[in-house]
């Protein structure tokens, strides 16, 4: 049995925001706000003992005075008061909590926050934070972020699922992941994980079925053998991508500062994290990229890579980068592949891997080199570069791209490089299920760890 139960707060049928303001400027009002915005179906109770309403809604004084069951509080007053609201929380029998409120152990208030952990345990409420953001479900519409949505964009639904530690970090990566499109389950930031950590988060999204991949910002680990385990199982189910901050003495410090945890040594972490399985990334972007093309679900049954491209040069350099990957190569096209495309390819294109089609190359012959290409047993993924500054490379393209994907059983990725008109067909194609990067080294970089995550997967079942 999972330590503590996140459903109520995951999928509550009652949520009560206690200090929900009538002033739009406050976070309580923001976050009421937002629940309203996101189309929220279940019940909704703002807790403020000088409104008799706030936006449009019957304000309580207090969580008691509230006659129906609550599987929800958002408590967002200011630190010495969280005390008292979160024993009335636990007397009215409240499920879980989200603790948005700063000024605890991050500030030195150790204290403070032992007294609501204590609380929470003794009244067997679910609390994450204090200093967090809380939760996010693309599904239930919960929202406890204390962001408006005219500042952040909210991501549509999807199947990844991010949890972060820290608020600032995960609103940036929500915001990224609203714009590329690939889409959003679940949303976590426990800040200075009190009560629930990333164990009891990691541990819901193992047996989640609405996320397919696990995206994960760590700043400390505060029990390394249940992580351990934990990762030991989830690994084998789902891919995890981990950002871990604190790799240098000058992080490790600012870690603390931050959200009162012990970053503890990297090259541990980093070992154990490879051991089981995790994809590990270095940057914020590269945590974006790992985790855009493990959304794209499908998975490779080999290293060879097809490089598809109307621009000589950017072939090049993905040739360049493939030859000197860790684990990938350039696929050699069969006899079959290449009378077909002897056939169907202008006698100026060669043909080879990479497959350079030429700058004129419409959404015809972009066609007739994927159904080739995608169709050859010698390719096991799909890298296409579509420059569309050249005059045959226009919305045509785009769909042709989107088609093959929907039909491949294979990877296949797009790198492509632009301003306004560039980013506009990038988006479509992202909207679609089509990662697109913009450098061949983002490209290679995802396409090996996909391969790699895939390798780790075939062991794992053979053990």
């Amino acid at each position: 049995m999972p330590r503590v139960d996140l459903t109520p707060m995951v999928k509550p049928r009652s949520v009560a925001i206690i200090g929900a303001s009538r002033n739009p400027n406050k976070v309580g009002s923001v976050i009421m706000q937002n629940y309203i915005s996101a189309g929220y179906e279940g019940k909704l109770y703002p807790v403020n003992p000088n409104a008799e309403e706030v936006l449009n809604r019957k304000a309580y004084s207090t969580v008691l005075e509230i006659k129906d069951a609550v599987d929800l509080a958002v408590i967002a007053v200011p630190a010495h008061i969280v005390p008292l609201v979160l024993e009335q929380c636990g007397k009215a029998r409240v499920k879980s909590a989200v603790v948005v409120s700063g000024g605890f152990a991050e500030t030195g208030e150790v204290k403070l926050q032992e007294k609501i952990t204590e609380i929470a345990k003794r009244y067997h409420i679910a609390m994450m934070g204090p200093n967090c953001l809380g939760v996010m479900d693309t599904r239930s519409k919960v929202d406890t972020l204390f962001l408006p949505m005219n500042k952040i964009s909210r991501p549509k639904v999807g199947f990844v699922s991010f949890v972060s530690q820290s608020g600032a970090v995960g609103s940036t990566v929500l915001d990224v992941i609203a714009s590329e499109g690939f889409g959003l389950s679940k949303f976590f930031s426990y800040g200075n994980a009190a009560y629930i950590d990333e164990v009891d988060i990691l541990e819901y999204l193992m047996h989640d079925e609405e996320t397919k991949v696990v995206v994960l910002y760590l700043e400390g680990i505060k029990r390394g053998k249940e992580f351990v385990e934990i990762a030991r199982k989830l690994t084998k189910i789902k891919p995890v991508v981990v950002l871990k901050a604190g790799r240098t003495s000058a992080g490790t410090t600012a870690v603390h500062s931050h959200t009162a945890s012990l970053a503890g040594n990297y090259a541990v972490h980093e070992a154990v994290f490879r051991q089981f399985g995790f994809t590990v990334a270095n940057d914020l972007s590269e945590l974006m990229y790992f985790a855009k093309i493990f959304a794209s679900e499908v998975r490779p049954k080999g290293n060879r890579v097809a490089v598809i491209t109307n621009g000589g040069g950017a072939g090049v350099v993905a040739t360049d980068e493939i030859a000197s990957s860790r684990y990938l190569r350039m696929a050699e096209f069969s006899e079959e592949t290449k009378r077909t495309l002897k056939k169907t390819m202008p006698a100026l294109v060669n043909i080879a891997n990479p497959l350079d089609i030429a700058g004129d190359a419409s959404g015809d012959r972009y066609r007739q080199a994927l159904d080739a290409v995608g169709n050859d047993k010698n390719t096991d993924m799909l890298l296409v570069i579509v420059l569309y500054q050249t005059p045959g490379a226009d919305p045509s393209v785009t769909n042709e791209v989107i088609q093959k994907k929907r039909a491949l059983s294979k990877p296949l990725i797009v790198i492509s490089i632009g301003a306004d008109y560039t980013l506009r067909q990038a988006k479509l194609l992202e909207e679609n299920g089509v990662p697109v990067y913009s450098s061949p080294i983002a490209a290679i970089d995802s396409l090996e760890a996909l391969f790699e995550y895939a390798e780790f997967k075939k062991r794992a079942e053979r053990r």
